[in-house]
This record gives structure tokens, C-alpha cells and sequence, in this order.
């Protein structure tokens, strides 16, 4: 997510470091470096301009603490400057209406309905309503079967009319059905269309009207730059729409449509979507945003991914087991599953400050797991629960199961022991045994 950028802004922001006081021209020297960094990352000129005139003011206009190297003070202007332009604090989703009533909008292929699944699922979850998808794009072959297969997936109810082809009575109807049957959100997936097709435009004007929706989002494609703000401009032109969606932040995503958008349509970004699951949604914090551009990680947002996958139940049934020493690979398999949970990968690891630069050039495969599990699922119940009963002919079926070879197999059964082992030491006053062990070790 936004990897060329931060590089830049990066190298840019090394400008000032040794520097003992900020000056106008190492300020200046550091600014250009910035500008072009945004523009690279197809941020509007006039904006990019207009960011570095601001943060150069500020620079200028105080003095460096004692605690702050020049170089740690621009970091930060310039990170408050980009939370600034991103919109500030995070903005909520309006469900007052019973029931809320949430309109998606947005180009062909920005995603459209994939993200209205996730946001059905979003607020199934976490905000426990009971959402209604209504499938009113009538013109893309198969678009309300795959509507179906989401609705199915997470477990939601989708509305739909085969046999009608206006939009406008179908959102309609589903919002009555909403009503009869409980529904407290209704969400209404339209027809990608482009702002320059007038005729397509004046339908979702009329669908607009027509139910007076608490939420009109505007979907767009984040890896589309600069392109995204244009397009999201002429759509709040008629529809005055109430926040943007960024979609497909885990690609190749420079970041001008995030930096750019809330300036141009001046209207806040509320939910981004970071990969293909349903779980892959998450609300838009403009502080956490400029810290993971800026290289500084994300460890609330990675706190926060933890804390949802968190089971007490689970966990106090696990702490039982490694004290008595019965953690077996059944219980780290669910391990892996809750991490799994979490999101990509690549995406985690960026939440970590410092970790995305390091692994910037390494590929982190999602399916990274996948040999481990393969070896698990390879084992017999018995070889799960209890590890050591696995002797050289059983490592040779594992191996000859999973696709995998016996040193593999090994290789896993070595890093498993010596886990259990450190577990069970954390057990009760053992990460005090542990910190003494550490400290006596020789340097």
C-alpha cells in the first residue's frame, strides 16, 4: 500500500537529517522533494503545491525543540498536514433512518458490489444489524447472481426482481420488503456508469430521489489516481454524495485518489477495502493512514485486527492446555486460522513501524501458511494431539501427504517444540524466568 510513495516522501525527508537548524533553504531543498514525491503518486498539482506552501510556512514558522532534530520535526508537519488533507478524523456511517437506507455509486469495475457484501458484512458484525441487499444493476450480465453468491457467503438476504428493469421500482421494493421483514439497513448495489453517459446518470439521480437514502457513498477505485478524483467530482456534481469508498488498497496503489479526493469533492473518505475477503474493510483513519505513508506502521489498527479475532473462552481453554502441556497442532492450526483472519499478509506487516521498509523487496505470500497446514492436515489425530509419537516412517508418510519433504516435516516439528516450550514458560511467572534467562545470556 502506497510503497513508491513512502519511499519517496522518505528519501525526500532524509534532506534534513544532520542538519542542526532548519533553515529556508534546506527547507525549500526538502519541500521539493516532497512535491514531487506527491505528484509521482498522481496528487492534483494545485493541491501538491498548496501542501508543501503549508507545511513550509509551519517549518519556518517555529523553532526546533530540544527533543526534535530538524529532520523529526518536518516528519511531523508533514505527516499532520497529510491527516489534515485527508479529512482529519475518521467519519462514522449515518444509520439513523429505520431502515437505513445506504446507496452505492461508482464507475464500472470499481467494485461496486463486492464492497456492498463487505459492508453488509461489516455491519452484520460489528454494529449487529440485520442488512438487506438489493441487487439493482439490471444491465451487467450476471451482476444480481453474483450479488447472490455474496449475499450467500456471508449469510445476508439479497432482494431481487429477474423480471423487471427499472431500477427505481426495484430499490423501492426492496426497501418495502426491508420493512415487512425486519431488515434495519438496506443496502442498494446500482449499475457502475460513467459521468459522461447522461442518460445513466440521470437514472441514479432518479433512484436518489426516489428513496432519499440516509448514505449515498461514491465507490472508487484507488489504483485509478488522479482519474478517481475527476469522476468522483462529476458524481457529487449530481448526486451531492456522502462519503467515498476506496477500494483495491492492496495493489500497486500510488495514492494520489486518497491524498486528493477529500480536497477536490470535500466530502470524507469513510471505509477502504485492503484485499478479496469479506472481512477486508476497514474504516478510514486519516492519522493512521499518513503514519503507514509516512513508514510509521499502524500498530493500533493491527491492535485493533488482533483484539476482533480475540476468544476468551478459546483463550482460557489454551492457557489450560500449555500448562498442562497438551497444546497440540489441532490448537495451533486455530492459531494460524485467527491470523489468517486478520488480512493479508503483506498488509499486517506494514501495520508494523519499520517492518514495511524492511520487507519491501520480499514477497509475502498470502497462502504463506499453506505448507504448514498441508503437513498438519497430513497427520492423524493422534499425531496431532501428541507430536512425539511421530517416528521417521510416520515424517515419511507426512511428507509423501502434504507435498512436502521430511526435512520439512522436521524442520516444522523443531519450530513447534521449541514454541511450546517458550509458551510454557510464559505460564505464570515464567516470562520472569525468561527476562533473567535473557539477561544472563552472554553478550
Amino acid at each position: 500500500m502506497f510503497n513508491n510513495l513512502s519511499d519517496k516522501l522518505d528519501k525526500a525527508l532524509h534532506v534534513l537529517k544532520g542538519h542542526g537548524s532548519i533553515t529556508e533553504v534546506n527547507v525549500a531543498e526538502t519541500l521539493k522533494e516532497v512535491r514531487r514525491a506527491l505528484l509521482d503518486a498522481d496528487v492534483n498539482f494545485k493541491i501538491a503545491k498548496e501542501f508543501t506552501v503549508r507545511v513550509k510556512e509551519k517549518a519556518l514558522g517555529q523553532d526546533v525543540l530540544t527533543t526534535l532534530q530538524p529532520g523529526q520535526l518536518m516528519v511531523k508537519l508533514v505527516k499532520d498536514e497529510l491527516t489534515e488533507l485527508m479529512g482529519g478524523d475518521a467519519e462514522g456511517i449515518n444509520l439513523s433512518g429505520n431502515p437505513s437506507v445506504i446507496l452505492m455509486s461508482g464507475l464500472q469495475g470499481s467494485g461496486k458490489t463486492t464492497f456492498s457484501g463487505k459492508l453488509a458484512n461489516y455491519l452484520k458484525n460489528k454494529k449487529t444489524k440485520k442488512p438487506l441487499l438489493v441487487a439493482c444493476d439490471v444491465y451487467r450480465p450476471a451482476a444480481i447472481d453474483q450479488l447472490h453468491v455474496v449475499g450467500d457467503q456471508i449469510g445476508v438476504e439479497v432482494f431481487s426482481d429477474r423480471g423487471n428493469t427499472d431500477p427505481v421500482a426495484i430499490s423501492k421494493a426492496g426497501i418495502a420488503h426491508a420493512k415487512a421483514n425486519g431488515h434495519n439497513v438496506v443496502i442498494i448495489d446500482t449499475a457502475g456508469r460513467l459521468a459522461v453517459d447522461e442518460a445513466m446518470m440521470n437514472e441514479i439521480s432518479d433512484i436518489h430521489k426516489a428513496i432519499q437514502p440516509q448514505e449515498t457513498l461514491f465507490v472508487v477505485d484507488s489504483m485509478t489516481g488522479q482519474d478517481a478524483v475527476n469522476t468522483a467530482k462529476a458524481f457529487n456534481d449530481i448526486l451531492n454524495f456522502d462519503g467515498v469508498i476506496l477500494t483495491k488498497l492492496d495493489g500497486d496503489t500510488r495514492g494520489g485518489a486518497a491524498i486528493s479526493i477529500k480536497s477536490v469533492v470535500n466530502k470524507p473518505i469513510k471505509f477502504i477495502g485492503t484485499g478479496e475477503k469479506m472481512e477486508a474493510i476497514d474504516v478510514f483513519y486519516p492519522s493512521r493512514m499518513a503514519d503507514r505513508i509516512l513508514g510509521m506502521g499502524d500498530v493500533v489498527s493491527l491492535v485493533e485486527r488482533a483484539q476482533e479475532q480475540f476468544d476468551e473462552e478459546e483463550a482460557r481453554k489454551l492457557q489450560k492446555k500449555i500448562a498442562k502441556n497438551q497444546f497440540g497442532f489441532d490448537d495451533f492450526l486455530k492459531q494460524i486460522q485467527q491470523i489468517k483472519k486478520m488480512g493479508n499478509m503483506k498488509d499486517l506487516v506494514g501495520m508494523i513501524p519499520g517492518a514495511g521498509k524492511m520487507m519491501k523487496d520480499i514477497d509475502i505470500d498470502d497462502d504463506a501458511f499453506k505448507g504448514i497446514e498441508a503437513i498438519i492436515h497430513s497427520m492423524t489425530p493422534e499425531e496431532r494431539s501428541n507430536p512425539s509419537v511421530i517416528n521417521a516412517s510416520r515424517k515419511k508418510r507426512i511428507g509423501k501427504g502434504s507435498g512436502t519433504s521430511v526435512q520439512e516435516v522436521n524442520q516444522l516439528l523443531k519450530q513447534f517444540t521449541q514454541m511450546s516450550k517458550m509458551m510454557k514458560m510464559m505460564q505464570g511467572g515464567g516470562g520472569k524466568r525468561m527476562m533473567q534467562m535473557m539477561q544472563n545470556m552472554p553478550k
